[in-house]
């Protein structure tokens, strides 16, 4: 009963709608490719804005009515929570079973319930952007991204379009919370000085429109939730998704953007990033993406890694405390993609009611007290002409037999390799002649660092350690004395890091 009733209305609706479909759609002005190219060569060309490439650290935020439920088997997307239910079907990490989710379902909520009903159970009693704004600030971000529309379609402000061809009520302002939920996380992000961003999901799983294909879909429906979207609230980033279906022949992706950079409130200043079309990725947009992966981009543009703290975005139950990435990995996840020129955008899933879970508000609190002593690595810097220095081995990792790769991979490559692999001994950035060596575990009395040529007013410093440091040159290199290790200092044993001054 409850996949029948959804399938009946859609079949319905798409039988009766396709003649005033194509009635709409023959007054469409043309998009050939030649069009979309033409669009996309000059949104290319725009440049990010400085400041996102400055601030290297920043918040993602899954959260909606799949938040209710709040469970998957670990390794899998808990905010896929419909497509699984519906589809009976899953993918992830640890062979899932495909029933997971229907079987789930039918225990916890009965045979007759509908991933529906979580609209109006998703109330955000205990919402409080204010608190969320204070925590990320003390975990030393800069910028946050809040899901405003994941592929369910349910969206977190009042939206008209979010009701297009549904039977239930499927927006934050008219069920569950009943109120706007994107305003208040607006204001307070903005109140702490952070930069406010929000990802739109172009498709919709179960959206009849979009199960058609129809172009409605897309000229009634994505284009004006967008416009209504940024008209609201212009924001400072958008964080697009589920383009991967369909070019830009469907999506007129590169229309939507001209306006957005050419007529909308936040056309001087707004990031956006690289999924906005099929093979979108990685070659079009603002900033490149890439998600739960190991390599970096060797790309001129700049880019950024978004992953959760364990092996989802939206909160879930069946995460143990061993699922999570330990705070060591965190920081030198976010050193690693830095030195390779990159940013890291780290997930937090709140809860139904609103509360970001205890142990992830703890990983970002330990964040940022490394972030407070050892910041000046990070924020504002640039790559340096190598991003590491490799120890001898063989420096391939492999994750061939995953789906996504683990937080841990980090300390693998760095201080607990496999055996006959090499390790980061180092890792690199750079502001202007300084150099900045950041080592993922206390090398002794001293540590060698090769290829780095100094200058005769170089200084060495170890951040959070009072006076220079001793080194002497080598060829093609420099070793320089560690002090005694003091456990009560200031340093934070996550990873120590040298300012190197004035390099050649």
């Amino acid at each position: 009963m409850r996949l029948l009733k959804p399938l009946v209305w859609v079949l319905f609706l798409i039988g009766s709608m396709n003649g005033l479909a194509q009635k709409k759609t023959d007054k469409l002005l043309p998009y050939s490719k030649k069009t979309s190219e033409k669009l996309w060569k000059k949104i290319d060309s725009r440049p990010v804005p400085a400041w996102y490439q400055k601030a290297k650290f920043g918040i993602f935020i899954h959260w909606g009515p799949y938040s209710v439920p709040s469970w998957s088997p670990v390794g899998t997307y808990t905010e896929w929570y419909q497509k699984w239910l519906v589809s009976k079907s899953i993918f992830g990490n640890n062979n899932p079973d495909s029933k997971a989710i229907p079987n789930f379902q039918d225990n916890v909520y009965g045979t007759e319930s509908s991933y529906y009903d979580f609209g109006r159970m998703f109330k955000a009693e205990l919402y409080d952007p204010t608190s969320w704004a204070k925590l990320f600030k003390k975990a030393g971000a800069k910028y946050v991204i809040l899901t405003s529309k994941h592929h369910d379609g349910f969206t977190l402000w009042p939206n008209k379009q979010a009701q297009d061809m549904r039977q239930v009520k499927w927006n934050a302002g008219e069920t569950g919370a009943k109120k706007d939920l994107v305003a208040p996380y607006m204001e307070a992000m903005r109140e702490a000085g952070l930069k406010a961003g929000l990802y739109y999901s172009l498709y919709e799983w179960y959206h009849p429109w979009y199960m058609e294909s129809n172009p409605r879909f897309v000229t009634e429906h994505y284009h004006p939730q967008f416009k209504d979207l940024v008209n609201k609230y212009a924001p400072d980033m958008i964080f697009a998704d589920g383009a991967w279906d369909h070019d830009d022949q469907f999506w007129r992706s590169g229309e939507l953007l001209t306006w957005l950079y050419e007529e909308s409130p936040c056309k001087d200043y707004v990031v956006i990033n690289d999924r906005w079309f099929k093979g979108c990725r990685h070659k079009h947009g603002g900033y490149m993406t890439t998600e739960y992966e190991v390599k970096g981009l060797e790309i001129d543009k700049p880019w950024e890694e978004n992953r959760g703290m364990g092996f989802s975005f939206g909160y879930n139950r069946a995460e143990n405390i061993e699922n999570y990435t330990s705070p060591k990995a965190l920081v030198l996840m976010l050193c690693d993609l830095v030195s390779m020129g990159g940013n890291l955008l780290l997930n937090v899933g709140p809860k139904a009611d609103g509360t970001i879970p205890v142990i992830m508000q703890e990983r970002l609190l330990q964040i940022g007290q490394w972030l407070d002593l050892n910041g000046e690595a990070i924020y504002d810097t640039h790559k340096w002409k190598r991003s590491f220095q490799w120890s001898k081995g063989n420096k391939v990792f492999d994750n061939k037999n995953v789906s996504y790769v683990g937080g841990d991979y980090i300390l693998k490559q760095t201080i607990n390799p496999p055996k006959g692999m090499a390790t980061k001994e180092v890792l690199f950035t750079a502001k202007g002649d300084d150099v900045y060596a950041i080592v993922p575990k206390w090398p002794g009395n001293n540590l060698h660092i090769k290829d780095l040529k100094v200058s005769k007013d170089t200084k060495i410093t170890l951040l959070g350690y009072n006076g220079p440091l001793s080194f002497k040159k080598t060829k093609g290199g420099i070793v320089v004395d560690f002090p005694n290790y003091d456990p009560n200092g200031k340093l934070v044993d996550y990873a120590y890091v040298l300012k190197i001054t004035k390099v050649k």
